[in-house]
């Protein structure tokens, strides 16, 4: 029974949402939401504030309410925590641990933890809000959220790193949970690290759970395809888009920045559609053939020599700059933030951009790369494959019962090429750049459940 205020008998209240705001989007709303404070509109290195541009621009598109905007431009909670660890030199190091859970109105909040020297809140932020619109685009139940530790992995020894991830677990077990919050493997964290997290948890609840994390080993849970699925995922989005323009994998050419795993299967699976891969690169420089490297011997060599290209004879090395400006029909950035910038953008002669890595191209290189037509497949699309095959792990860990190779490519192909489709048809709709048109899908998708499940006050 509700009373006149509009509470319940039980002291909850609900309020009737609306996604769509009666009055047009007003652009100080976004200031308001990031600055707390008036602020002019423009280029910033900042990724949170980056990623906002975006959300603005398709917010207004929709004419999303105000309040709703609000809602989702901040971070449902922030942890912050300090990592003490024993070194094995005997002193004590103190490390700054970040763990950011952007939103849960879809399900738990999912999201890998990086390590790194240049972890910072705001990158840890822009994360966990591009974990959530990119599990709303590919229809994934999960909310985002991300983790990271200020750190120099190159610098710890094995036993620093366990003796660090597992304080770090122990610190946010309140956050960590398989129906809460659900870590994964980012930059310089693997399947080891997350084993480590998994024992750590499992030791403090008193019994093995394997749900709370994903990119585990096989033998502890993992899934089949999790180590491919990022770049598989870019793989079957850019065969998406070629296949829109009109594009043959055979008569294709491909330079892909970042030869990690994200890279190095991209390139892989591309050139067994039958694309010719005429560049790749890693921190040591770029490698140019214009023949087609071959990208197994390429594999093989970066195994061989601590996951490094640096002296790969099967190429003519470049720059990591120049390899963004060769004359190719597709290019895949899967390397770091911010590398095709407002300086570079003029100079991309690809067709497609299929941005493997997070957050590769700027604001303001959008706006050059759309006036030049390039078609960019955006971050939240392209490289969702991994949070996908996570899903598919978590619900394996779940039921206790895993999938074949085959069935989890076969799904989390289907789910892409959906995801690509749904993409694809609302740019043409809104006559916007595909960027902008995942935005709104994702946008739309979590406002609708954000009005549905009401505000609990």
């Amino acid at each position: 029974m509700q009373n006149g205020n509009g509470r319940h008998g039980n002291g909850t209240f609900t309020a009737q949402l609306s996604i769509k705001s009666p009055m047009p989007f007003q652009r100080d709303v976004y200031r308001r939401a990031v600055y707390q404070e008036p602020a002019p509109l423009g280029h910033s290195d900042n990724p949170f504030q980056e990623m906002m541009e975006r959300f603005a621009e398709a917010a207004e598109i929709i004419a999303l309410d105000e309040g709703v905007f609000t809602y989702l431009s901040r971070p449902a909670r922030v942890h912050i925590t300090s990592v003490p660890v024993a070194m094995d030199d005997g002193s004590l190091k103190v490390f700054e641990g970040y763990r950011v859970i952007h939103n849960e109105v879809l399900g738990p909040s999912k999201g890998g933890v990086r390590f790194a020297p240049d972890v910072n809140l705001d990158e840890v932020k822009a994360l966990a809000a591009w974990m959530t619109w990119k599990c709303a685009v590919v229809g994934v139940p999960f909310g985002g959220a991300k983790g990271g530790i200020r750190c120099n992995p190159a610098e710890m020894s094995p036993g620093e790193l366990e003796r660090l991830t597992r304080r770090y677990t122990a610190n946010l077990m309140d956050v960590f949970g398989p129906d809460k919050d659900i870590p994964a493997p980012d930059m310089n964290t693997n399947e080891q690290i997350m084993a480590w997290l998994l024992d750590t948890y499992s030791m403090h609840v008193r019994r093995t759970e394997t749900a709370v994390v994903t990119g585990k080993p096989l033998a502890l849970g993992g899934s089949l395809g999790r180590k491919e699925a990022t770049g598989r995922g870019v793989m079957t989005t850019t065969l998406a888009a070629m296949e829109r323009l009109g594009m043959r994998p055979a008569d294709s050419t491909v330079a892909v920045q970042g030869f990690g795993n994200v890279g190095s299967i991209a390139a892989m699976l591309l050139h067994e559609q039958g694309c010719k891969i005429v560049a790749v690169s890693d921190v040591s420089g770029g490698y140019y053939n214009a023949n087609g490297i071959d990208i197994n011997a390429a594999m093989d060599y970066a195994a061989e020599h601590g996951r490094s290209l640096a002296g790969f004879d099967g190429a003519e090395e470049i720059t990591n700059e120049e390899l963004l400006e060769l004359e190719v029909d597709i290019l895949a950035p899967c390397a770091k933030e911010n590398q095709i910038t407002e300086h570079n953008a003029a100079n991309i002669k690809a067709k497609i951009i299929a941005e493997g890595a997070n957050g590769p191209t700027t604001t303001e290189a959008d706006k050059i790369l759309k006036d030049n037509g390039v078609l960019v497949i955006p971050d939240i699309l392209a490289n969702a494959g991994g949070v996908t095959v996570s899903y598919f792990e978590w619900v394996q860990n779940r039921h206790g019962y895993f999938w074949s190779m085959e069935r989890v490519n076969r799904r989390l192909d289907r789910m892409m090429r959906e995801g690509f489709d749904k993409v694809y048809d609302a740019g043409e709709k809104h006559d916007t750049p595909l960027r902008i048109a995942a935005y709104i899908i994702a946008i739309e998708k979590v406002a609708q459940a954000l009005k549905l499940r009401g505000i609990y006050a």
